[in-house]
């Protein structure tokens, strides 16, 4: 084990399947005592379990986050769990339906925007200014390569990342100075529990990428643990795109 996020407390939304998932085992095999967050309370406790058997240290919040007092109260969880500290924060919890504009409706919208921006939103207003505060502190934030350009299908999820891609620079602004670095990962195609759906319109999709093929969700957790991490300690407000260099061409 890395220990080098010995005494760190990180809370990871989403982290009971696919990119969270890989992310809670990155961290807490560097040391770090991983809060996850997540809808399924089975499938999170099977993340803890795989963390202690490893030795390191985990706990399951059942959490459904939709609006400000779902995140205000994640966090607030987070940290008496964390031994009343959370050093690092990674906003991976998101809903991402795709589909024509004329065809969504006010309470997808709304759905989408809580998720993927309210909430990471309220997160970071709970448990940065105590980042801040102690001097210290990472927040990641998880995105989308559809946030970078248009695409036919994707405006509601992919401006509500953008939006997250946005606040990452603004927190950076903000909290920077006071220690605390936000950064955000952009994934590209990448095969998941939330992604099987696709079938095979992931791997076409995936196949305009240079690299060719999807990507795991360990490959974006690789990100956001460097990131997270000591290593990363002059990055401030950048997108790391993680996407088999989509983005890029």
């Amino acid at each position: 084990m890395n220990a080098s996020l010995s005494g760190a407390t990180a809370l990871v939304t989403g982290g009971n399947s696919g990119i969270g998932r890989a992310t809670a085992l990155g961290l807490a095999a560097r040391g770090a005592h991983v809060v996850l967050s997540g809808r399924d309370e089975a499938r999170g406790e099977e993340v803890v379990r795989a963390i202690r058997a490893d030795g390191g240290t985990a706990d399951f919040v059942r959490a459904s986050l939709l609006d400000e007092a779902s995140a205000r109260d994640l966090a607030r969880r987070a940290v008496e769990l964390g031994g009343g500290h959370v050093d690092i924060l990674v906003n991976n919890a998101g809903v991402f339906p795709f589909g024509p504009t004329h065809e969504t409706s006010e309470d997808d919208f709304d759905s989408v925007y809580g998720v993927n921006v309210k909430v990471p939103f309220f997160l970071v207003a709970e448990l940065a200014p105590a980042m801040a505060a102690r001097g210290k502190g990472a927040i990641v934030n998880v995105t989308t390569m559809v946030a970078e350009y248009g695409q036919a299908g994707m405006a509601l999820y992919g401006s509500s990342k953008a939006a997250l891609v946005l606040l990452t620079k603004a927190w950076a602004a903000e909290y920077g100075p006071a220690g605390v670095r936000v950064n955000a990962v952009s994934p590209g195609p990448t095969r998941t529990e939330g992604t099987a759906a696709m079938g095979e319109a992931l791997d076409q999709l995936a196949a305009t990428t240079p690299h060719g093929k999807p990507g795991l969700p360990e490959d974006i957790a690789a990100a956001i643990v460097y990131l997270a991490g000591d290593e990363a300690k002059f990055v401030h407000g950048a997108l790391l795109p993680v996407d088999g260099g989509r983005i890029a061409v």
